[in-house]
């Protein structure tokens, strides 16, 4: 009681440290345009519509979805359209993106109601330096003790998304391939840059019924309006990595890049996990990409 209690009151000074205000743009900067329009699977895309996709209201960043186990050790304990995620070890667990630091009491509540306890996280990553994924790093530091690690490249803009005096400390700059390993279980940081310079891609693989999955956590793969030589040169790297890897169960920072929410209304009616789901997961690359490829089109004029 006690602990839920500190978190009450953290919820509180949070509230009136980390501010309101709708963000559509949120840490993304001004609404993208709308177009370019490209189709994959049927379904029409603009740069704009993504971006609402994937952020929703501001209701939507800030309340609580329904924690669930996505699968074996991995459970959602994130957002509307912000995905948080815990990894459960006998050792303690593994808290990767904390999202906005208003969120934080938000996902230590559903950490506490899946059973587990929120001082008992002993790791934070992330996916990637902006605010609506790792600004609340500082703070689950602050509650837990937990060791914050990130790719190199992405630690100067961690460095610099300070909340009120609050600094992000990084325990542990990591490298494309690196692992980070705690109660049995090991997760892998690939760097798939172009949204952020350290743009991370975790897999990892666990155990269901009797069988071992491969889950990859995708970083987001949505481009600027107008890449520079430096970002093309990342996502043509980007894309041929994020594609190499083994894949069982998508999951991703947003989570309707991975159709969370109908998924999850699959998961309560029983039956088979709909979280396995090799078919697609490349769907998101795809749409991704073709935007890409879209946008640099129209940034040459049309040549190729």
């Amino acid at each position: 009681m006690r602990h839920l209690c500190r978190l009450a009151v953290v919820a509180g000074l949070v509230g009136t440290t980390a501010g309101g205000g709708a963000r559509l743009a949120g840490a993304q900067g001004q609404p993208p345009p709308d177009r370019p329009a490209v189709t994959v699977r049927g379904q029409t895309y603009t740069p704009r519509s993504i971006l609402a996709r994937n952020m929703g209201t501001e209701a939507d960043q800030t309340t609580a979805f329904t924690p669930h186990r996505v699968i074996g050790n991995i459970y959602y304990v994130g957002t509307r359209t912000l995905s948080s995620f815990l990894v459960t070890t006998p050792e303690g667990h593994v808290l990767i993106n904390t999202t906005y630091e208003r969120n934080v009491p938000t996902i230590a509540k559903s950490v506490e109601q899946l059973g587990f306890t929120f001082a008992d996280v002993k790791i934070v990553l992330g996916t990637h330096a902006h605010r609506d994924h790792q600004e609340g790093d500082g703070l689950v530091r602050q509650m837990t003790g937990a060791r914050t690690m990130a790719m190199a490249q992405d630690v100067p803009a961690l460095r610099a998304m300070k909340v009120g005096d609050r600094e992000q400390t990084i325990d542990r700059m990591l490298q494309d391939g690196d692992t980070v390993t705690l109660g049995g279980t090991t997760l892998t940081a690939h760097l798939t840059a172009g949204h952020t310079r350290g743009c991370t891609t975790w897999t990892m693989r666990v155990q269901e019924g009797g069988r071992s999955y491969n889950v990859v956590i995708n970083c987001s793969l949505r481009a600027p309006a107008a890449p520079s030589p430096e970002v093309v040169a990342e996502f043509e790297r980007t894309f041929t990595v994020v594609r190499s890897l083994p894949c069982d169960v998508p999951l991703g920072d947003h989570p309707a890049q991975y159709n969370m929410q109908a998924k999850h209304e699959k998961l309560r009616s029983g039956g088979a996990n709909p979280f396995i789901d090799a078919a697609n997961c490349h769907l998101e690359t795809d749409i991704q990409e073709a935007m890409y490829r879209a946008t640099l089109e129209e940034q040459r004029g049309g040549r190729p």
